[in-house]
């Protein structure tokens, strides 16, 4: 095998990422029964008019860039798709029995990586497969956040956001996955206590995006009018005590109505004082 640079037609993030990366030549066909779907793809929607625009594309230009395999680890006969799945099945619908690829030698990580960097390059992932790869590069190969940042080119506070849409209970990234709620609604959904409630308002009225804002600015405000309400009963009831004992007063109370009520005292004076009243008492 000639060790050779890919320097053109992978994009230049990509390019970068195979550097040294073994290659058998820069560009070879095989058959498209050879190649099989790469096992780390982190894509999981392929847009179906997408796909037939590309579909026509290929019937009328061919393949214009190659797809990356390397040898698959499980069928020996068969190539795993690194980079270029959505290529591969278009190629199929436009009837083409080879396409042209470039052979690497890769480990799971720099698979996982090509297949990453790809994706997000071409804003081919929606945000919930991106955070899914995010994720796996943390969990499989002990990525940290900071370490993604500097690897895909975008901030932290980016990475952390995209990765929060993988909090959101497994109802909601059903949805998601089966295209019945979009990734924009998704974002709007992160941190709702009633999540799934909202989530399922936004399917059976087919609210837009903007819409389903509203929905839940409309939850929130009616939340935290009742968080204030609460607190100032609070308030008024600490400041009820504090008047009637002479010393300050907090109470912490729940969402369950459990809570502790504490005193503040500055000296074994005002101790004793507390020890008193609530012998007097109980």
């Amino acid at each position: 095998m000639d060790s050779n640079k890919i320097k053109k037609g992978l994009g230049r993030g990509l390019s970068s990422l195979i550097g040294e990366t073994k290659v058998e030549t820069p560009k070879n066909q095989l058959s498209i029964s050879d190649l099989i779907p790469n096992k780390y793809q982190p894509r999981k929607i392929f847009d179906e008019e997408n796909l037939n625009d590309l579909t026509n594309s290929i019937k009328e230009r061919g393949i214009l860039q190659p797809i990356i395999v390397r040898k698959s680890n499980d069928d020996k006969f068969k190539f795993e798709i690194i980079a270029g799945e959505r290529r591969w099945l278009a190629a199929q619908r436009a009837g083409l029995h080879k396409v042209p690829v470039v052979k690497v030698e890769v480990d799971d990580l720099k698979s996982l990586e090509f297949a990453i960097v790809e994706n997000v390059q071409r804003l081919d992932l929606n945000p919930l497969e991106e955070a899914q790869g995010y994720r796996r590069l943390i969990d499989e190969f002990a990525y940290d956040r900071e370490k993604v940042s500097k690897f895909i080119g975008k901030s932290r506070s980016h990475i952390a956001n995209t990765l929060r849409l993988l909090t959101l209970p497994d109802t909601i990234i059903k949805l998601i996955e089966s295209q019945k709620l979009s990734a924009g609604h998704a974002k709007i959904l992160v941190g709702l206590e009633n999540a799934s409630f909202v989530a399922n308002k936004i399917v059976n009225k087919k609210l837009s995006v903007r819409q389903a804002e509203r929905l839940v600015n409309t939850f929130k405000n009616y939340k935290q009018k009742s968080r204030n309400k609460k607190f100032a009963n609070i308030i008024d009831l600490e400041t009820s005590i504090s008047n009637k004992i002479g010393l300050n007063v907090e109470i912490k109370n729940k969402k369950n109505n459990k809570g502790k009520i504490s005193f503040e005292y500055k000296d074994l004076d005002q101790l004793n004082k507390i020890i008193d009243i609530i012998k007097s008492n109980y």
